[in-house]
């Protein structure tokens, strides 16, 4: 219960953004209910105007029956009106929370992207906000007016005949203990249908941005049993849900119509006993009314069900946005102009699980336009030393300094913008191969594209393609080679022409002759850049001024290519197996 009510607080911070709207709802309701309580009272003047052989007043009957009209239109512009408001209400609001579910994608640190499934993300800003909208709308839609139906109607019973209200009052909150008594058990259910349509939507894009992988090993029975059993869960969950909660609004019409006939009983009597107090056209219109007054309970009942539906999406929607954020930049955060790329890394350690450490106090020097080159075997820390160089994560200890200034001092975006990245895995966006390019360097000339795409010879290849820079590429390369995905990546980093580069396996899906023309490349982008270059493949790095290999988080060995050979030492075992 606590959590609900912390979601709804939460949720009101979204709605309260939109009062006047909220305001314009609630008069449009009032006038919607208004007019639909007005027509029962006309209906019952011309009912008591046709009673009695000779005695049927047609103009008058016909002047009631205009004001009907009237009123039946007023009404049908009112509700169109207010279904207008709601809808802009719902709609607005859900762009509002997606937005700052997307926001705080950006905010996150690293560690709290990777642990958690890409599709269950997905799930959580699409089709969570999407059942909280929908929740939403229906409860401005019926909430308001329902709630003032049934103030409205009771009022007027009061008025009229006391005792007739009292028997209403007595029966009705029976009607909302069985609603309330669903509702609370139906909250978990739908929290837990929520959570399996996160569970699906991340096999489903773990099968599709993984079909090769899966395809490769034939396991597309197994990827089959996975979602089979994930959509069991789903179906098994939401028809627990939907069951359970569907229970509430036949449980209130029943109490509806005790209701209606408890009216309909009494006030017969009434009307037959004591004409003078209740003629027949007053005991239509209390008919009138008591299907009015009942029928917000059913409205209400269903809304509590798709209310507690949407509540379990916004918890997990709100959970995501209430995550703990990077640590903020500083106020003034260090100035990048001219910097020079000297980079110190001190006494650093760093793990991702406390009790399994990975890098410790680690020392290594990289003054400014030196060539650095990493190497040690698979799960030594060298990627990890590069996402640490970049800030997408924070040392537990120690520090980094560029120029001498602790890197936290820079604002990320600042830090990072000195940077430039070229990683194993290429990642291309939904866009024009100009546009990919761009990337890095929106300013950039479409003459400086070209020059960048030739020097990372790529310029041969897209000017095959079938609208050359222009072609449309999907977010994995449409039919793109992995190399000429990563030579565009590579195009993208020396358009930006980098104070610092970081080269992370970047050659790893390109041919033999290639590599060289494009190794050429770098190094004249690197001649006077500090570089980090981490490879598998030790040829490639045999140019480097100084190579630091690594094993198990720590620094074995640090020298030239030359040096680390002549001490026979971890280097020279690396470099060595692999030429035996």
């Amino acid at each position: 219960m606590r959590k609900q009510v912390s979601t709804i607080k939460t949720l009101m911070k979204y709605l309260g953004a939109r009062k006047y709207w909220i305001l314009v709802s609630l008069v449009l309701a009032l006038g919607s209910v208004g007019l639909s309580l007005y027509i029962p009272v006309l209906t019952g003047q011309a009912v008591d105007l046709a009673l009695g052989r000779g005695t049927v007043d047609m103009a008058g009957i016909g002047g009631i029956l205009l004001k009907i009209g009237v009123c039946a239109g007023a009404l049908a512009l009112v509700q169109w009106m207010m279904s207008a408001v709601n809808n802009r209400l719902s709609f607005d609001t859900s762009r509002d929370i997606r937005l700052a579910a997307f926001r705080k994608i950006a905010k996150l640190p690293l560690k709290t992207i990777d642990a958690q499934p890409l599709g269950d993300i997905v799930s959580r800003v699409m089709s969570d906000v999407e059942q909280l909208s929908d929740g939403v709308l229906m409860g401005f839609t019926q909430l308001f007016t329902g709630v003032i139906t049934i103030l409205g109607t009771l009022i007027f019973m009061l008025v009229k005949q006391p005792l007739i209200a009292a028997a209403v009052v007595v029966v009705t909150p029976l009607s909302l203990v069985v609603s309330s008594f669903i509702a609370k058990r139906t909250y978990s259910m739908f929290k837990k249908q929520s959570e399996n349509r996160g569970t699906l939507t991340a096999i489903i894009d773990e099968s599709v941005s993984g079909m090769k992988t899966v395809k490769a090993f034939s396991q597309e029975e197994t990827m089959r049993g996975r979602f089979r059993a994930a959509n069991e869960n789903l179906r098994a969950s939401a028809l627990r849900a939907i069951f359970f909660s569907s229970i509430t609004n036949p449980a209130t019409r029943f109490v509806n119509s005790v209701v209606y006939a408890l009216v309909a009983v009494i006030g017969s009597l009434f009307a037959i006993a004591r004409p003078r107090v209740m003629s027949v056209g007053d005991l239509t219109c209390f008919l009138s009314y008591a299907s009015q007054y009942t029928k917000p309970f059913n409205e209400i009942s269903g809304v509590v069900a798709e209310f507690q539906n949407a509540l379990a999406c916004a918890a997990r929607v709100f959970e995501f946005i209430a995550e703990e954020e990077m640590t903020p930049d500083p106020a003034e955060g260090a100035s990048v102009e001219g910097l020079k790329g000297d980079v110190q890394i001190e006494d650093l350690s760093f793990s991702y699980e406390p009790d399994r450490k990975l890098i410790e106090h680690l020392n290594l020097s990289a003054p400014a336009g030196r060539r650095v080159a990493i190497v040690g075997p698979t799960g030594c820390g060298k990627t990890t030393l590069i996402n640490l160089l970049m800030r997408f994560y924070e040392p537990d200890a120690g520090r980094i300094t560029v120029d001498g200034v602790d890197a936290r001092e820079y604002g990320r975006e600042a830090l990072r913008s000195a940077y430039g990245m070229v990683l194993q895995d290429t990642w291309l966006m939904s866009g024009t191969v100009r546009e990919n390019i761009r990337f890095g360097a929106p300013d950039a000339t479409d003459e400086q594209v070209v020059e960048a795409a030739q020097a990372a010879h790529a310029h041969s290849f897209i000017e095959r393609l079938p609208d050359g820079y222009d072609t449309m590429l999907t977010e994995d390369g449409g039919g793109l080679s992995q190399g000429q995905k990563q030579l565009i990546c590579i195009a993208r980093v020396m358009l930006k022409t980098p104070r610092i580069l970081i080269l992370d396996e970047a050659t790893s899906s390109i041919d033999t002759r290639t590599e060289l023309r494009i190794q050429d490349a770098f190094q004249r982008l690197m001649e006077g850049r500090t570089s980090f270059v981490v490879a598998h493949r030790l040829s490639t790095i045999r140019s480097a001024d100084v190579i630091v290999a690594m094993k198990d988080g720590r620094i074995m060995e640090v020298g030239s290519h030359e040096e680390l050979l002549k001490k026979n030492g971890f280097y020279a075992d690396l470099y060595m197996s692999q030429y035996r």
